[in-house]
């Protein structure tokens, strides 16, 4: 049952968007309070996990199923979406939306939330490739809530590129499932997890080595990893501050999640050397390609979405690593969904002041919002690994991984390219906060409950840089386990 408390709460907000008539306000409350019920949900597969018991499953063919990295993915996704919900936007004030785009808003972000929690919990491939190419469409129409020449170009864009990674998703996928029928024969359930875990050793190298290139290319599109990234500082300097949270907080994520079903399969038949090798080039390229492009910003939107491919970069170089690595990578994910999805809506706080997503127009934030400004700073400082926050235990894991296995030049490389981004990013936001206010932008801000719901997202940053919970531990572990046996 608690997988209908999962999937179904963002469902039923769709409709309920879809059926009201006129669209009114309090449309939007409800949906926020429904999206609390999948973060339960979550924690009781938390819970579950955590007992060591067998993954509970549900559906025909077992078609869902909760092990502790889809409990893991389900707790991260459900949570930002319910802060994304929250702090949406309404009919009221200072939104620049109209009754029939909050309509349309309600009813894509919903279903863009719900398949993206149905791709962390099929135990079908098939179903998780459906879901993940479902985000895509859901989200692209959102992109564009306020149409402009470039917005629509922007979500084009998406569909173009993300489309394209996931046919070649696909292909890789129909490669691995034709060559398992071809040498293990008809098997019930072939296309869930366990039965290609347990069958992987019975597989053809070389043609699961072209399905893992084509996965690994197709679902780092939707990552955002080098050299198929360009859809994603585009999409996210024209959405919606909350879709951008979204996006960035958690779509990525549920990407990576796909890559690393996968690489646990192939690991199975190959050995780990093969993805690791893949995953640290394009892991690094993405770092190099992110960097750089960071220093050169002039979009505050696009900074921090260049930021997310430097991460997800990262991420990726350590799930490279081996165990260790793929530990700090899996605890720099949950620190980049909590970061990030701060910031982005943080961003849309100051475009609501400032009416402009150019670093040029931006200055003096302490001073026309302090609260914003100080919750801005904070979070630029956790993203780009300053202590106590959690990316920087989460970065040193990372290093210690990389020089127990004596790669020290990777390490070095990795190190400057990180004081790239630092630099950069610290020198955009003495920009931001500082120098002379804008003539005609207005003074002071009111401390009312959206922004307190951020300091929420702060203070599991600074818990994070602090002390590692138990619960969390153990969490971790479990998943280490699964992705390297």
């Amino acid at each position: 049952m608690s997988f209908l408390f999962l999937i179904l709460p963002p469902i039923t907000a769709a409709l309920l968007a879809g059926l009201v008539r006129p669209y009114r306000s309090w449309v939007g409350r409800v949906n926020s309070l429904l999206s609390l019920i999948p973060i339960g949900a979550s924690l009781v597969f938390i819970g579950g996990a955590l007992t060591g018991g067998p993954a509970p499953t549900f559906g025909p063919d077992e078609l869902l199923r909760a092990d502790s990295l889809s409990a893991l993915l389900m707790i991260c996704v459900s949570a930002v979406a319910a802060l994304g919900l929250f702090l949406g936007p309404t009919l009221g004030g200072e939104d620049p939306y109209r009754a029939a785009q909050l309509r349309r808003y309600q009813i894509f972000v919903n279903l863009f939330i719900a398949a993206m929690l149905l791709a962390v919990s099929a135990n079908n491939v098939g179903v998780m490739w459906v879901s993940i190419e479902a985000t895509t469409i859901f989200s692209a129409l959102i992109i564009p809530l306020i149409l402009t020449k470039t917005s629509v170009e922007a979500s084009w864009k998406y569909i173009l590129i993300g489309s394209t990674g996931i046919a070649l998703a696909f292909a890789g996928t129909v490669l691995a499932y034709f060559d398992f029928v071809n040498l293990v024969g008809p098997v019930e359930n072939a296309l869930n997890w366990p039965v290609l875990m347990n069958s992987a050793p019975a597989l053809h190298p070389e043609i699961i080595r072209v399905a893992f290139v084509f996965l690994l290319i197709g679902y780092g599109t939707k990552a955002g990893l080098a050299p198929m990234h360009t859809w994603l500082p585009d999409a996210h300097a024209e959405a919606p501050a909350p879709l951008s949270a979204l996006m960035s907080g958690v779509l990525l994520a549920v990407a990576i999640y796909a890559m690393l079903r996968w690489k646990a399969v192939v690991d199975l038949l190959l050995g780990p050397a093969f993805t690791n090798q893949l995953l640290i080039m394009l892991g690094l390229l993405s770092m190099v390609i992110a960097a750089f492009s960071m220093v050169i910003q002039r979009n505050y939107k696009r900074m921090l979405a260049y930021s997310s491919i430097e991460h997800t970069g990262l991420i990726c170089l350590g799930l490279g690593l081996g165990p260790m690595g793929i530990f700090a990578a899996l605890y720099l994910l949950i620190c980049h969904s909590t970061a990030k999805s701060m910031l982005f809506l943080l961003a849309g706080n100051i475009f609501h002041r400032y009416h402009s997503t150019q670093l040029s127009d931006i200055s003096g934030l302490l001073k026309t919002m302090p609260v914003t400004g100080r919750l801005f700073a904070a979070g630029m400082l956790a993203l780009i690994g300053l202590p106590p926050f959690g990316m920087f235990v989460a970065e040193l894991a990372l290093f210690r991984a990389g020089f127990s296995r004596q790669y020290i030049w990777l390490m070095v490389a990795v190190l400057v390219l990180l004081t790239v981004a630092f630099v950069s990013l610290v020198r955009h936001l003495n920009k931001i906060l500082y120098g002379p206010i804008p003539k005609g932008i207005s003074v002071g801000e009111p401390f009312g409950w959206r922004n307190a719901l951020l300091f929420i997202n702060l203070g599991i940053l600074t818990m994070l840089g602090l002390t590692l919970p138990a619960p969390l531990l153990t969490l971790l572990n479990q998943v280490v386990g699964i992705v390297a046996k």
